[in-house]
């Protein structure tokens, strides 16, 4: 397989005495699409979160295994804040802070203690740029990041993630809170954003999966039951088990 930019081996993880996780181990390669499908409650979610340790804050969560990026594993001895700056995140729901919208962008940066005007104006128009929303937003960048429209947010959401420079960037179900035509937009920027970024993102929707990733993980029931190139995963899969989830015998 290629570059890879994560390796995940034998990892477990446990909320309480429930295993949510199951012996995972997959390689993510570097400035490609991996979408993540399986039925809900199979332990997508979860799986996202394992790779930038949002799992530590649920109280209970007991994780076991190595989880390399770019050969480090992220659970020994490392700044969890550094970790999420290199590991951004996109949720479900658009969840802009209430704030204009230049300073949703600049927020990252300046946590990390960026204090330059000049370099956080260019961060910013970059970051809009490279979240397709700088045409939209350039003359309003004061103005609350409220008013603009949900697939806007979620496109504000992806530039805000993009300001602090990840490798890495986690999408959990980000347009399944949109309408047909704002899903379309985000779909185009991933296909974009992927010649600087290794994105993994979790959909519901395997019509997405299929649209927007290079290689597909099928999850199901905590187990990574099989991991390929999307293409295959689709027309061909190996496991009955994913033959059965993809031609909607279950799910």
């Amino acid at each position: 397989m290629e570059n890879n930019k994560l390796k995940v081996r034998d990892l477990d993880l446990y909320y309480d005495d429930f295993q949510a996780l199951k012996n995972i181990n997959i390689d993510i390669p570097a400035n490609k699409v991996i979408a993540i499908i399986g039925p809900s409650g199979c332990g997508k979610s979860t799986f996202l979160r394992v790779l930038n340790r949002m799992n530590d804050l649920i109280e209970g969560t007991k994780t076991e295994g190595e989880v390399l990026l770019d050969q480090n594993n992220i659970y020994g001895n490392i700044d969890v804040v550094e970790l999420r700056k290199r590991v951004g995140m996109v949720f479900q729901k658009p969840n802009p802070f209430p704030k204009s919208i230049y300073n949703n962008v600049a927020y990252g940066p300046r946590a990390h203690g960026l204090k330059d005007k000049e370099k956080l104006d260019e961060i910013v128009e970059d970051s809009l740029k490279k979240a397709a929303l700088w045409k939209e937003v350039n003359d309003r960048l004061d103005q609350s990041a409220m008013g603009i429209s949900g697939g806007q947010q979620q496109r504000l959401c992806i530039a805000r993630a993009l300001a602090v420079d990840p490798d890495l960037l986690l999408m959990d179900e980000p347009s399944s809170a949109l309408d047909p035509i704002a899903t379309a937009k985000i779909e185009d920027l991933i296909e974009d954003l992927k010649e600087n970024y290794t994105i993994v993102i979790v959909t519901h929707s395997m019509q997405q999966a299929a649209r927007v990733s290079d290689y597909t993980a099928f999850f199901w029931m905590g187990e990574l039951i099989e991991f390929d190139i999307t293409e295959k995963i689709f027309e061909n899969p190996e496991k009955q088990r994913t033959e059965d989830y993809i031609t909607g015998r279950f799910g």
